[in-house]
């Protein structure tokens, strides 16, 4: 990135200390599109190079101080103007004074704290990143360097199935059941259907998984449902004693073949397994700063052949599973993972 001013100008390069090594992730972008950026968890040492750069060698670079941030920022798109942030450290590069020539600057950030997970949403966007800058009376030159956190979860103690009932009186009784309440992002939910009493025409039958973000608070609260997943369960009332063979969405590979071809309707209930790798999944989020909410729900869906829809919904709590990021995970990374693991137990 270039800057220009009066005279001198000239041009920063922020570089991590391990860019070669380190792991990067898929991130979404506020475009909808998805770029790579380097992955840090909580509790990593962020370290790197300033590159200052000078655009016409021989002349001399007057500025009022050097410096780098580590910020952790949310920004809500109702509300551009400000910007929120949770997390702020600065480190003094220089002191107030003269480049003649181009130079580099080392910094670290150790251990820090990284509470949240990046996200990028429908009016939200939770962001870190580093921002080197050249202090000047008219202009600063700065760069940007963001890179993309995820945050670590362990296996929950308590973990509950789910069990719940459809019903109109005299004329539909439906149970379904999940073996859980909480899974992490490559899990599957397993379930059944029991028809109970069907005394209407089933026309069509799904399961979606929707994710609603809320941002803001008091009178200023919205609201975004996004459906991530629609599952295909059945189309017709089921038949005691007949099987009737069912898709579902995308399985995955080391599924059985049985279950990677369809599901059947068993007399009066239905099996249900759904698989979330492959879905553009985030962990649950709560209340994060104040600011904004992401939740997920499995949203039960019957249309009759008058179509009369009926709903059933049920919140699901997602997480990221730490055991499968540890083989890449730095020694700073599981040690902050470990003591999330001790204050959870």
């Amino acid at each position: 990135m270039s800057f220009f001013s009066f005279g001198q100008s000239a041009e920063i390069d922020v570089i991590l200390n391990d860019a070669e090594t380190r792991k990067k992730a898929e991130h979404k972008t506020e475009d909808g599109k998805k770029d790579k950026y380097f992955l840090f968890y909580d509790g990593e040492t962020v370290s790197g190079k300033v590159n200052v750069t000078l655009k016409n060698p021989g002349k001399r670079l007057e500025h009022q101080g050097i410096k780098i941030e580590f910020v952790g920022q949310i920004e809500l798109y109702y509300d551009r103007g400000n910007h929120h942030e949770f997390v702020s450290l600065v480190k003094d590069l220089a002191r107030p004074g003269e480049i003649t020539q181009s130079q580099t600057f080392d910094f670290e950030f150790t251990h820090v704290e990284k509470p949240y997970e990046s996200y990028t949403g429908q009016n939200v966007k939770l962001r870190y990143f580093l921002r080197a800058t050249v202090i000047r009376r008219l202009n600063d030159i700065s760069k940007e360097l963001d890179i993309v956190v995820h945050t670590l979860s362990t296996y929950p103690e308590l973990n509950s199935s789910i069990k719940m009932e459809v019903g109109i009186e005299d004329c539909l009784h439906i149970e379904f059941e999940y073996n859980k309440s909480k899974y992490h992002l490559k899990d599957v939910i397993v379930g059944k259907i029991y028809f109970l009493l069907v005394r209407i025409k089933i026309k069509h039958m799904e399961i979606d998984i929707i994710k609603r973000e809320t941002t803001g608070t008091g009178p200023s609260v919205y609201h975004e449902n996004d459906t991530i997943a629609k599952y295909e369960i059945m189309d017709g009332a089921p038949v005691r004693g007949k099987a009737r063979a069912c898709t579902v969405g995308p399985l995955a590979p080391e599924a059985p073949l049985l279950n990677r071809l369809r599901l059947f309707i068993a007399g009066e209930s239905i099996p249900i397994r759904l698989f979330l790798a492959g879905y553009d999944l985030t962990p649950t989020m709560r209340d994060i700063n104040k600011k904004f909410s992401v939740r997920y729900y499995l949203n039960l869906v019957l249309i009759d052949e008058e179509e009369r829809r009926y709903f059933k919904q049920q919140e699901i709590t997602l997480w990221r599973k730490g055991d499968v990021v540890r083989k890449s995970m730095s020694h700073q990374a599981v040690v902050a993972s470990q003591r999330f693991e001790g204050s959870a137990a």
